[in-house]
């Protein structure tokens, strides 16, 4: 009871700004709940999918994988899509790597959406705790050079709360959403490196059974060229 009685105290005393920034938190908080169920989803989306498409790489059946490609809508099959679409273009691996190279630029902004707003929700409960700290010290002064004697000490004492209290509260709900944030945008540069790692483990099994070729013979070609 003593915690509660403290808690409900401290928000009294906080003053106005308490509640913007508490608004901002609860906004982080939701923010941060809804990004870290939707990257735990896409990342056991995408090793389930790879692993499913893995017995079907090594038969080399091209027909099957872009068949496999088309029906699952998973960031690494639609990226293992568009170098299955590049072959049927070029064999050159450096070609295919390129188109397999935009597909991951295409992917990358869905699984950052929404985390860098936690950074700006931070600071922005920083400096509204900042801006709550200064109109209580205002309020302070304010008290002690025009308030009654009497009163003057009871005044100061409130506005210093006010001032403390939002400071606190600031940098409380400031410090959890930047770790969230540092957080989730691991977890989304993890995503990102295994489906660049399950995008050249596709390369290198389709370069060793010459499905593609490692570019070399386009080399020798170019160097001709430039000798005539």
């Amino acid at each position: 009871m003593d915690v509660y009685s403290t808690v409900v105290k401290f928000f009294q005393d906080g003053g106005f700004f308490i509640y913007p920034i508490g608004l901002v938190l609860v906004i982080g908080l939701v923010i941060s709940v809804e990004r870290w169920m939707y990257l735990a989803l896409q990342k056991r989306r995408n090793v389930n999918a790879f692993d499913n498409f893995l017995p079907l790489l090594r038969t080399n059946d091209l027909e099957k994988m872009q068949l496999f490609a088309r029906d699952n809508n998973v960031p690494v099959t639609r990226i293992i899509g568009c170098g299955l679409d590049m072959m049927k273009v070029s064999k050159q691996r450096g070609d295919i790597e390129n188109a397999m190279s935009e597909g991951i630029l295409e992917a990358i902004p869905n699984l950052e959406k929404r985390t860098g707003y936690l950074s700006v929700l931070a600071n922005i409960a920083t400096l509204l705790g900042l801006l709550g700290t200064i109109v209580g010290l205002i309020a302070a002064f304010t008290a002690v050079a025009s308030a009654d004697p009497s009163e003057k000490s009871a005044l100061l004492s409130l506005s210093i709360s006010v001032a403390m209290n939002t400071t606190a509260f600031g940098l409380i709900a400031a410090i959890p959403l930047l770790v969230l944030h540092a957080v989730l945008q691991n977890r989304a540069n993890a995503i990102v490196t295994g489906i660049e790692m399950s995008a050249i483990k596709f390369l290198n099994v389709m370069t060793l059974n010459r499905a593609i070729e490692a570019g070399l013979a386009r080399s020798a070609d170019d160097e001709l060229l430039a000798g005539s």
